[in-house]
């Protein structure tokens, strides 16, 4: 069970076992219980500071379910929240390779093969979950169905089954491995833990949730408030009059219309009996000052989450003024630091235990491939082609794969069909020899190969013959007499060795001539 070389980042082997079952999954019995509670309901200011301050000291389930509830209660924040994580989520990832080693590449490969799952868009988002709660868990489910280690899929973890160790600085699985135990130290390679702080502090500290608790609170008090002021003054008071002389049940009569009409808008009473309509003067203003207070609160819950409000809260000025502008370049600020800080996570607790699962620790100086996860930046394509075009023959070392990451192309595969670079142009020479001669330089390579081929075929059979004309050489005493002795022993030397062997260059050449025309007409 214990895995030989590679140990976690405490020292301590590794152990197969754990990295290939589920180990923070929800259970019926123990402490990792499935449903969770609602701290929030009835919450007031003295229950909300003591939730925080339990957090502050490791207890951080009812703070962590409190923040679940802002997220289910408030339309706002779940919206700008969504909208946070959701631009992260569908940004485009790109993998570097660690150097130009083939090795390298390969490795680069095998993750970008990876992430080209319809899931990720989906994993990402609830990795991101750590921008509301300040941190996130998400276990790595690895797949050795094929005898390599793969991750099969990404499970996103309650952190209600999550606590930070006492020195607040490691965090600590709820009832062990089992559920129902001591609580552990996470194991090593089998989570992405992602930290967002919206402010410096504690991880239970630096969450958007901290931030947002009071707020969300206020609106509470104010929600309920405008309910109750709408129920009492949204619909005129009801008078109604009697006579005098009325007796009791004429006056239950008339308390009876009074109080159904509001419901059955219809009512009978006794003649000599009147209903009385009174408008309320203050409904307008009262009602406009609890949604004023409402919108305040949200725009601030904007500024909290995004960074800015025009691009969710209808202002002054709309989202074409110099304000807006200003509003929305914060926000891909923000946007760029989350992306920064999930590139890392998944490099850190993806990328590089998987490459030391499958290729053991590394050795040689060599590294890891690296996930980047940034919009592209507005390439002039047309000046970054210019200029190659000019460098490049100068000696200018570039990597294919990062020029071609700034094209929007992927690498090609080992039977792709590729494009070419064209053949020189020739003065003088119209597009049909340029033809000509691109099938001609097509086909030199079939030629260098029979060429090859009757060179080393032949040999054996030009021996005999050079050594007959050596001997002529030798005993001749002038080139005259050197001629008389070759034409007379010319028919003496036997040539049909090599007679076959270029007779089967022949044949060979003519196939692949018409395989090379053939080829041409399709």
């Amino acid at each position: 069970d214990i895995m030989a070389g590679l140990i976690d980042h405490r020292g301590n082997p590794l152990r197969r076992e754990l990295l290939t079952r589920e180990v923070a999954a929800p259970t019926l019995v123990g402490v990792r219980q499935p449903t969770a509670g609602y701290p929030g309901d009835g919450l007031t200011p003295l229950r909300l500071a003591q939730i925080l301050r339990q957090a502050d000291i490791g207890e951080v389930l009812s703070y962590f379910e409190l923040a679940e509830q802002i997220e289910e209660r408030d339309l706002h924040y779940e919206g700008v929240l969504s909208t946070r994580k959701r631009a992260v989520s569908q940004v485009d990832i790109t993998v570097e390779p660690a150097s130009d080693d083939a090795e390298d590449a390969r490795r680069a490969d095998m993750v970008r093969k990876w992430l080209d799952r319809d899931e990720l868009a989906d994993e990402e988002f609830d990795i991101l979950d750590a921008v509301g709660k300040g941190v996130s868990f998400t276990e790595i489910m690895w797949d050795t169905s094929e005898g390599q280690w793969q991750p099969g899929r990404l499970e996103w973890r309650d952190p209600r089954f999550f606590k930070p160790d006492q020195t607040q600085s490691n965090w600590l699985l709820r009832g062990g491995v089992e559920g129902d135990g001591q609580d552990e130290a996470l194991p090593a390679f089998k989570f992405i833990r992602l930290q967002i702080k919206a402010k410096s502090g504690l991880p239970v500290r630096s969450g958007i949730a901290r931030l947002a608790a009071w707020n969300w609170m206020f609106k509470a008090f104010t929600l309920r408030d405008w309910a109750v002021f709408t129920q009492t003054y949204g619909q005129p008071i009801r008078v109604g009059r009697y006579h005098a002389g009325a007796s009791e049940n004429d006056k239950n009569t008339l308390y009876r219309a009074v109080a159904n009409i509001a419901g059955d808008c219809a009512a009978i009473i006794p003649q000599g009996m009147d209903i009385e309509f009174i408008e309320a003067k203050n409904v307008g203003p009262g009602s406009d000052l609890y949604e004023k207070r409402a919108d305040w609160l949200d725009r601030q819950m904007s500024k909290a989450v995004l960074g800015q409000t025009n691009t969710t809260d209808a202002q002054a000025g709309g989202l074409g003024s110099g304000q807006a502008q200003v509003h929305n370049d914060v926000r891909e600020d923000i946007e760029k630091a989350d992306c920064k800080a999930l590139s890392a996570a998944l490099n850190r607790g993806l990328v590089q235990p998987w490459c030391d699962l499958e290729f053991g620790p590394p050795s040689g100086g060599r590294g890891y491939p690296r996930i980047v996860i940034a919009r592209p930046k507005k390439e002039d394509l047309q000046q970054l082609s210019s200029s190659l075009a000019q460098l490049v023959p100068l000696g200018l070392k570039v990597k294919q794969s990062e020029i071609r990451d700034k094209l929007g192309l992927s690498d090609p595969e080992d039977d792709s069909d590729l494009l070419r670079a064209p053949a020189p142009a020739v003065p003088g020479r119209t597009s049909a020899d340029a033809i000509a001669l691109q099938a001609r330089e097509a086909a030199k390579g079939s030629v260098d190969l029979i060429n090859d081929r009757m060179a080393k075929e032949a040999e054996p059979a030009t021996e005999e013959m050079i050594e007959t004309i050596e001997a002529m050489m030798a005993k001749a005493t002038d080139l005259s007499e050197f001629r008389a002795m070759l034409g007379e022993a010319f028919g003496a030397i036997d040539a049909r060795a090599l007679a076959a062997v270029i007779e089967g260059g022949l044949v060979a050449a003519h196939a692949a001539g018409r395989s090379d025309v053939e080829d041409e007409s399709e």
